[in-house]
Order: C-alpha cells, then structure tokens, then sequence
C-alpha cells in the first residue's frame, strides 16, 4: 500500500506556502495567452465560467506549484484535505469536487446509492421504477442538469401540501436552490423539516452564495445534510474545483461515486492533487482575510468609475448592494450606469459591443438604456481603464 503521510504533513503543515513561493520564482516569465492568440479581457461583470471565473489567490497558486513536483495516493489526499476542509468549515464531512455542477451529480449520487457498490456501478440505469427527488417549481434552473445526471425525474411542488402528496417510496433526496429562495414558497426551515419528518437527505445548491463567509456553514448548520459550493468564485480558489459539505456518510458515498474510482459515475469528474490542496489553501485563506477591507476595495473601484462617467451629460450612476437568496445580506457593489437616450443616442448594446471589442477588452453588463460595472474579482488599478473606456464610448453618444 502507498503511504501518503510523509508528504501531506509537509503540505499542510507551516513550511508550504513560503516553499511554493520561492518555487513560483524560478520560472521564467512567458505569455502563453498571448502566443496562442487569446485577448486577455478586464473583466467588468463579476465571476462568470466563461471569463474563467475569478483569479486564484497568491497563496493557491504557491500551493499548487508546490504539489505539483510530488506523487501522492489520491485517496489519503482526499481524506486529509476532506478533513482539513470540514473542520475549518464546522461540517461533518468535506471533499473537493470538479466544481459545483460535481458536487450536485455526486451528492445526488449519495443520496441513490449510498455505499452500495452494485448500485454505484448501475448509475444512471437503476432497476425498478425511477427514482425521484422534490424540487419546488420556481428552483428549476439550468445547472439543474448536473442532479438528473444521475437518472433521477425531478418532481415540482409549490407547497408544503404539495410537497408532503409528492413524497414515495420512489422519492430519494430534496433539492433546494438557494438562489430561488425569494421565489419559493417553501423556505429554508420547513423544507429541512419536512425533509426530516418523512426521513429523506436535502441537497442544498450554493454554488455562488458567498459573501457573507458564515455561509460556508450555515446551510450545514441550518440542517441540510449535502450544500455545494463553487471554488472557483468568490473562495478564489481554481475554477475547476468545488467543495461538497455536509453529512460524513453521505459524503463518503459520494466519494465512491468519483475519482480515482473506474466504473463509476463521476470517473471523470477528475480533481488533481494540485486543485486539491488548492482548494484546502483557498479555503484556509479565506477565513482568514478581512473581508471589510475587501467590500472596501471593491466600493472603492466602483465608486471611482462612477465619479468619472457620472460628470457626463444625460447619465446618471447609483452603487447597488447586491444580496442573495436567503441571507438579505449585503453582497458586492455594482455600478449602475444610466443615461438619457434623448440626450446620448447610443443602445446599451452598441456601448457592450465596443467596450469588448476595443483595447484593452471589457466586458461589462447591460440594461435598458443602462450598463453595470461589476469589479469584484479584478484588480486594483484596473478601474481607471474602464471609467476611460466607459467615459468614451458615452461620450461619444452626443448628437
């Protein structure tokens, strides 16, 4: 049997970032973005899978750089960091999954098969009837794909009635979108508790529910036996990474469910021991940042491009907290940019278009007769480019 013991004390213990540090340095810069041919964009919109997301911290990227001149046994890696990643979250059982959209097949998974190894290698064809799992009608969204991967019918309820007349002895798992909680009629608490009365898990989808940082374990402690979360996001760590949290033993089927398994349904749904220990140094790293100064930063940013347009004839700018889901919280500041189309004759769409297609490319959000600046995951600095760009292409709107 491979021991992994020597190796994972070093990587969570003291000695790992300042190493990695030191690692990063011996490369010599080249711009591979820039070799194939590929723009890099100022990304004005927030934390979007298609511009890759957000940007790792320093201190992920050490880790990674570290690990990767290793061989360690999966498995061990998987349950050390699990158990790393669980204790600073305050949950039962942890592990890092292939994003959010992983954590939902897999749990899913868990909730089908539990440690069951015929059935594990059955999924998604289980014999029999197929297997449901509740989900309220105004929760239904686009990643949902990733829980009917598993073969499983999503049964739509509104109401708690509906809800109860809904539950069989072919209904295996509750689903719940956090994001959906507005438009739900059935919030947190009694969907716990109905989950509970009729003795079947909850799997909590909060792939983009972070800040406030105490969400990282307040859906666990709420009561919901499975939340996932992205990595890649607002942790910060790689955008192909994903935590699954909740219930050990729930979380230990998942397990079996993934990689480095073979014949199994998420085989290649793969995380590397780089994003691993990755995603276990982007969570430490996390918890411990002031995130005040962090919400600061990003008002600061916003607010400077906002003065900037905001001086422009015909436009006016508003700062926006955005919240999420259950929370009511304050998120992250966006600029809201607004003008009047009688005064400065250009669509929302047309001011989109140029501001991705100029130099540097930007890309911002849009509205009617408005445009959004979300700068949460750039950098400082970068704002100054957009308030220019910005400040151009209205201007050029004067007839």
């Amino acid at each position: 049997m491979i021991s992994g013991a020597p190796l994972l004390g070093g990587l969570f213990g003291g000695g790992l970032i300042g190493n990695a540090a030191a690692a990063l340095n011996q490369s010599d810069y080249r711009n591979y973005l820039q070799e194939l041919g590929v723009p890099v964009i100022i990304n004005a919109r927030g934390h979007n899978t298609i511009m890759t997301g957000s940007l790792m911290m320093p201190e992920v990227m050490a880790a990674i750089n570290s690990t990767a001149n290793d061989f360690v046994n999966l498995e061990v890696l998987q349950d050390k960091a699990g158990e790393r990643i669980a204790s600073m979250l305050r949950c039962e059982g942890a592990m890092v999954t292939s994003g959010a959209a992983s954590a939902l097949t897999l749990g899913t998974a868990a909730c089908l098969t539990g440690t069951d190894t015929e059935k594990i290698v059955q999924l998604p064809d289980l014999p029999g009837p197929q297997k449901e799992v509740i989900v309220q009608k105004s929760h239904r969204f686009g990643y949902d794909h990733a829980v009917r991967n598993t073969g499983i019918k999503f049964v739509e309820v509104e109401t708690r009635r509906e809800l109860e007349r809904a539950v069989n002895e072919n209904t295996v798992m509750m689903f719940y979108f956090n994001r959906g909680t507005d438009s739900g009629r059935i919030k947190h608490e009694e969907f716990i508790e109905l989950a509970q009365k009729h003795g079947l898990p909850t799997l909590i989808d909060c792939a983009a529910e972070l800040p406030p940082v105490d969400n990282l374990w307040r859906f666990t402690g709420m009561g919901f036996d499975l939340v996932a979360f992205s990595g890649g996001k607002e942790i910060r760590g790689p955008q192909s990474a994903g935590l699954l949290l909740g219930r050990k033993d729930l979380i230990e089927a998942a397990r079996e469910q993934s990689n480095p398994k073979g014949n199994t349904i998420g085989r290649g749904m793969k995380v590397n021991k780089e994003e691993i220990v990755g995603m276990t140094i982007a969570v430490e790293t996390y918890l411990e940042m002031d995130h005040q100064h962090v919400l600061d930063e990003r008002m600061a940013r916003v607010k400077y491009v906002g003065d900037h347009v905001g001086s422009l004839r015909g436009v006016e700018q508003e700062i926006q907290m955005k919240e999420k889901g259950y929370t009511g919280q304050v998120n992250v500041p966006v600029l809201r940019v607004s003008w009047d189309p009688n005064t400065i004759r250009r669509s929302s769409s047309d001011i989109l278009d140029s501001m991705i297609s100029g130099h540097p490319a930007i890309i911002i959000g849009g509205g009617n007769n408005s445009v959004s600046v979300n700068l949460r995951m750039e950098r400082n600095g970068t704002e100054r480019i957009v308030a220019r760009r910005l400040h151009e292409e209205l201007s050029k709107g004067y007839t």
